[in-house]
């Protein structure tokens, strides 16, 4: 979850905002391919697509800050 530190810096500078949204979405790219080759066991899986799913609400709400 995004920590409201954050959202303060990034609805207050498009740039933080840009950068923020970038690196997420390059995160969750990255995620996604190690998840689609990975053999790692069952628990690793799932504490990766937990992580990603949380990314994925994150970069939401960016989205709605951008749109605003």
């Amino acid at each position: 979850m995004i920590d409201a530190y954050t959202l303060d810096q990034c609805s207050k500078n498009e740039e933080v905002l840009q950068l923020k949204i970038k690196n997420l979405e390059h995160a969750i790219q990255q995620s996604e391919a190690m998840i689609a080759e990975s053999s790692m066991d069952g628990d690793a899986l799932t504490f990766l697509r937990r992580k990603v799913a949380e990314s994925m609400q994150d970069l939401e709400v960016l989205y709605l800050l951008k749109s605003d």
